[in-house]
């Protein structure tokens, strides 16, 4: 093992070593447009970090200082490593006028290379992980993990699926993974003190990197920020997603009935119904609110060339979302992040739009106040929820409502809570008989197909698909369970 590590290093430096020849950003970045990238890319990647101002940093990977600089200005002391000796002393030359920076070489996967246990704030590293073995890499955010103090953060930025760069190379080593590698790896980190209390990295952020997405129609370069947490902290609901109602096989599962890139009720037909009300014009921005694996995205960005901003708190959902989107050159960025914590400025979007998701969200008002804020004026909201007659619910559909932790209402409270957070030309529909109509299909091409599901998935996850859409038609026919669209404009 010892020596395939080491020849993977040797195999990594003598790459780096040819194209570290040039200490150019060209080099650097692997790119001809490196330039105009690095003017749009460098700021995003800066404004996405963890406040780091007056704290200790650790930069990996730092090559010729493209954000060595800037991250001096605020930090407390950073240490800026690089394993390639010109390019760290070119770093040196550029930015050794700020006294906080330390310049250093050497490997990040050698175990020689340490830090105290947590001794740092930030960890951040701008493509490195790429260029490491699968071990190395687990071993690295192991040790990482330890180095950082409690509620410190880690910020990292790979090339995932394919490069990026237009360079041609001889040879190229590169580990263009799955981003599901390095979620895996850093969530898998479990650590120990000394009086036995456990540690572990929780993730605060997943997303694209905007500038290669509109520059390239390119959702292959992603970031990660995790943050040093007890084991005992509660991050109840982002858990019970994934490792519940939205496993990785559960995702499938409904991308099968839903169809391909969907997992909301009636897949690509209510999706371009209920897209064609928007009236999208090119160059508009859209912000999807629980976007799932990306369906509806892809649909708008490809049919109406808008530029869309896909959230989901499942970090299940984005990463089939990110793998869905290889090689479809289209304008669209996702993130894993909580649409009730999520901030964007005033007027950030033209059209907000979310599809059976807010049924989620407990404290709709303020995430409807939220709304208003980030459109412009003119911008529409479109949402489809699930919902609740007015009445008192049965003691079966109060115990389902419980069980998957909804807040539903019915649909003219809905509409009301829209224009109570200032919308205006508040649409409300009761669309509870489009809503069985498409289940009564959804079922019966399962049932059809009900051989060819059970050897996919499970016989147990047949009955549960047909008995879950069985149990929504009958709470649907007695009136309990509505469904709902809602459409409204920011005036």
């Amino acid at each position: 093992m010892a020596a395939i590590q080491e020849h993977e290093r040797e195999v990594q430096k003598s790459y780096w070593v040819e194209h570290s020849v040039d200490l150019t950003l060209e080099a650097m970045m692997l790119d001809s447009k490196a330039s105009d990238l690095d003017k749009e890319e460098r700021p995003e990647v800066l404004s996405l970090l963890p406040p780091y101002e007056g704290k200790s940093v650790l930069e990996l990977g730092a090559g010729i200082g493209r954000f060595t600089g800037d991250i001096a200005k605020k930090a407390g002391q950073l240490t800026a490593v690089d394993f390639i000796e010109s390019v760290i002393k070119k770093n040196e030359t550029i930015n050794g006028l700020y006294k906080n920076v330390k310049f250093m070489c050497a490997d990040v996967a050698s175990p020689d290379f340490d830090f105290p246990e947590g001794s740092l704030d930030v960890i951040f590293s701008n493509w490195l992980l790429m260029y490491l073995s699968d071990k190395e890499v687990e071993n690295l955010a192991e040790r990482m993990a330890r180095w950082l103090k409690v509620g410190g953060y880690i910020f990292f930025r790979e090339s995932c699926f394919h490069q990026s760069g237009d360079h041609k190379r001889k040879h190229n080593p590169t580990h263009y993974r799955e981003p599901r590698f390095y979620t895996k790896a850093f969530k898998e980190c479990h650590l120990y003190d000394n009086s036995g209390s456990s540690f572990e990295l929780a993730l605060v952020s997943c997303k694209c990197i905007g500038a290669y997405v509109r520059n390239k129609k390119n959702q292959n370069q992603i970031c990660w920020i995790w943050q040093k947490v007890s084991s005992d902290d509660d991050r109840g609901f982002q858990k019970f997603l994934d490792t519940v109602q939205y496993k990785s096989t559960g995702i499938l599962r409904y991308e099968r009935v839903f169809g391909q890139g969907f997992v909301s009720t009636g897949g690509i037909d209510t999706t371009r119904e209920f897209v064609a009300k928007l009236d999208l014009q090119p160059g508009q921005k859209v912000l999807d609110v629980g976007c799932g694996i990306g369906g509806g995205d892809f649909y708008m960005a490809d049919n109406y060339d808008v530029h869309v901003v896909g959230i989901d708190l499942s970090i299940n959902m984005i990463s089939f979302a990110l793998e869905h989107a290889i090689g479809l050159n289209c304008s669209v960025e996702f993130e894993v992040a909580d649409c009730t914590k999520r901030e964007y400025p005033d007027g950030t979007f033209d059209v907000i739009y979310s599809r059976d998701t807010i049924l989620h969200i407990q404290d709709k008002p303020a995430l409807f106040r939220s709304f208003y804020k980030w459109l412009k004026p003119g911008g529409k909201v479109l949402i489809s929820d699930y919902c609740r007659n007015a009445g008192t619910p049965s003691v079966e559909f109060a115990e389902y409502i419980k069980q998957r932790g909804y807040d539903l209402h019915d649909v003219e409270a809905y509409g009301q809570m829209l224009r109570d957070a200032g919308f205006d030309e508040v649409i409300a529909e009761d669309r509870t008989d489009q809503f069985m109509k498409v289940l009564e299909k959804e079922l019966d091409a399962v049932e059809k197909e009900k051989e060819a599901f059970i050897r996919d998935f499970s016989e147990e996850d047949y009955n549960e698909i047909v008995g879950g859409w069985k149990a929504k038609l009958v709470r649907s026919s007695s009136g309990e369970q509505r469904w709902g669209l809602f459409i409204a404009k920011k005036n």
